[in-house]
């Protein structure tokens, strides 16, 4: 064999070596970070299942004794809670999410304020960790469903179906 064809063959094998060893970093730094994601996605669903969030955000997730296949959760609803406040909707959050970076996510989640019945007070007090895995078990299920109904103004009917909070009476 030639030198100089010896040469191409070494330019040849170290270019396949580096490359191998760009594949083989690239293939690490993936499954440390699907490692890290999977760890944050089943801890973001053990949070929205032990905080209700599908209580509201799930179509029928109560009425159907929550059953509910996860591919159809968290995809807001139609049913509207109606109080002095107006009629809110529990927000589709498969769509809520697909806008929002993890920090913008953070920051809104810490001073959020929303109608009842959303406990956003709950929602303010958890952890950064907490909301980060909200935030990417949200993410991981990806967009599905329609956006929720508009609020309606306490002065206004809106559609049916709708919870009818009481009113307390003074005393």
């Amino acid at each position: 064999m030639s030198l100089h064809r010896l040469s191409w063959v070494v330019v040849a094998l170290t270019c396949a070596g580096v490359g191998d060893v760009s594949v083989a970093a690239d293939r690490l730094a993936r499954t440390e970070a699907t490692s890290l994601n999977s760890t944050d996605i089943e801890r973001g669903r053990y949070l929205v299942m032990i905080t209700g969030c599908n209580d509201c955000h799930t179509p029928n997730f109560l009425a159907n004794a929550r059953t509910t296949p996860e591919k159809d959760r968290l995809t807001g609803g139609k049913l509207g809670w109606r109080g002095p406040w107006g009629t809110a909707y529990a927000v589709n959050l498969r769509l809520y999410f697909q806008d929002m970076t993890v920090e913008q996510w953070i920051l809104s989640a810490k001073e959020i304020q929303q109608r009842p019945p959303m406990p956003y007070f709950s929602l303010n007090a958890m952890t950064t960790p907490d909301l980060k895995a909200i935030y990417e078990y949200i993410r991981h299920l990806g967009p599905a469903g329609d956006p929720a109904p508009e609020f309606v103004a306490p002065d206004r009917d809106p559609s049916q179906p709708y919870v009818l909070f009481p009113i307390a009476e003074e005393k």
